[in-house]
């Protein structure tokens, strides 16, 4: 375990980060070596067929598993408190509202997935594989779930390299099956789904036998079960509205695949290889905002408040850096990235993927300040401007799905993101200098 409450926080946040991005890249290059193996083995409306799911997924997949996140903010502050009794009860509480998320959500998606495919008007060539591949990832939520508060958890301890590890694992095992279910029992889309599912819950099931043998912190006895109303209460409290943030910003990320899916599937083809791409080169930015939620969790309860802001300074310093060069050297050697995904040439597929490298990868350093301020917030307990600046978000995205594409074509869908990130980092740095404020004058209160 580490301790996010002592140390140069600089040095301690990056210590911490380099397994989360490590682990978030083998995910990441799970994406990436999927959408390669459909394309090139099966073929490119396959791959579109997969990338028309992706609205659906972020939507219920995102919520489901981002509540695990929230769950574990409590555990962070108890465990920068030194309460032990505390975070097991939290733990504990985690594990019941799991089992509801699980039950819930796994239900509810298997029946509304293909009335919504339709509803979003998926291409009749596509939606029979989409709808294939959808229902599979839908009936292993509980895998994806499971790992995702295990793993959370763990990094709320100040772990984030055990987690790794078993990320690791889950990735290469994915990568296996899939190629045997693909390519040699010619499974098709189906195959891409079910190594997914099979993968996650190996490792969910080893993880969790991982943690009763080796977190002391985390091994509960039957008190620990003790419904606590007023703790279940705390925990809805903080991981509700940050599920319910990456849920707005998913419906308009759907909304945008309605509109997107009236350009063909060339430019659904387009979107889904650019975005696994993006994926990747967003890593490094996405991993510093996540290691702050723990980072400032911890220091909150340790009231160490100086330390939080200098933990957000340094970070957004190395964040935005990496953020230029990484869009720089996407829009440079993007092309020729995503052309390994291609059986052919598809030239109108990569000249559309080029566009969106020339958008997108130029506004990074906007993305990289929106994870960094939005991810403290949520460490702070703040939801509410994380929740406004996903209303930002899913309006912007609207606006570029129902104006821009319809007159600007793909042009409209490859604004989408650039807006979006503009219209949330609005929101969320006016938010955080107010926070700024209460930080120095809480700290302030206590050195007198």
């Amino acid at each position: 375990m580490i301790d996010l409450t002592n140390g140069r926080p600089m040095k301690v946040i990056f210590l911490y980060t380099i397994p989360l991005l490590l682990g978030n890249f083998f995910q990441q290059f799970y994406s990436f070596i999927d959408t390669l193996i459909v394309g090139k083995t099966i073929s490119v409306n396959a791959l579109a067929s997969v990338g028309a799911t992706g609205g659906l997924t972020g939507l219920v997949i995102g919520f489901a598993q981002g509540m695990t996140s929230g769950l574990t903010i409590l555990t962070a502050r108890k465990y920068g408190a030194h309460d032990e009794a505390g975070v097991r009860k939290s733990f504990a509480s985690g594990i019941m509202i799991s089992l509801f998320i699980i039950v819930f959500f796994t239900v509810i998606a298997l029946l509304v997935a293909y009335p919504l495919l339709i509803a979003m008007q998926t291409p009749k060539v596509l939606l029979h594989d989409s709808f294939i591949f959808l229902e599979i990832i839908f009936a292993g939520i509980f895998s994806f779930v499971g790992f995702d508060f295990l793993g959370n958890t763990m990094r709320a301890l100040g772990d984030s390299r055990v987690p790794l590890f078993f990320l690791i694992v889950s990735t290469l095992l994915n990568i296996l099956l899939e190629l045997v279910f693909i390519l040699y029992l010619h499974m098709g889309v189906a195959g891409a789904g079910l190594a997914t599912v099979v993968a996650q819950t190996i490792t969910f099931i080893v993880l969790y036998f991982y943690i009763r043998r080796h977190i002391p912190y985390l091994i509960l006895s039957h008190k620990d079960f003790k419904i606590d109303m007023g703790e279940i209460k705390e925990l809805l409290s903080i991981s509700l509205p940050m599920r319910f943030q990456s849920s707005i910003i998913a419906i308009g990320s759907i909304i945008l695949q309605f509109m997107l899916n009236t350009l063909g599937a060339n430019a659904v083809a387009a979107y889904t290889v650019a975005g696994r791409v993006e994926q990747i080169a967003t890593l490094p930015a996405f991993s510093f905002g996540l290691a702050l939620v723990n980072y400032t969790a911890q220091n909150m309860g340790a009231r160490k408040f100086d330390r939080i802001l200098k933990g957000v300074k340094d970070g957004i310093l190395v964040s935005v850096i990496s953020s230029l060069v990484i869009g720089f050297l996407l829009i440079l050697f993007g092309r020729s990235i995503s052309h390994l995904f291609m059986n052919g040439s598809e030239t109108n597929v990569l000249n559309l993927i080029q566009i969106y490298y020339y958008f997108n990868g130029s506004t990074y350093f906007i993305l990289s300040i929106l994870f960094i301020v939005r991810y403290t917030l949520q460490g702070l307990g703040n939801q509410k401007a994380p929740t406004i600046a996903g209303v930002a978000e899913l309006l912007m995205r609207v606006f570029a799905g129902i104006v821009l594409i319809r007159f600007f074509g793909f042009y409209g869908a490859a604004l989408a993101n650039p807006l979006a990130w503009s219209g949330s980092v609005l929101v969320l740095v006016s938010t955080w200098n107010f926070e700024i404020k209460k930080l120095r004058n809480m700290k302030n209160m206590l050195t007198e």
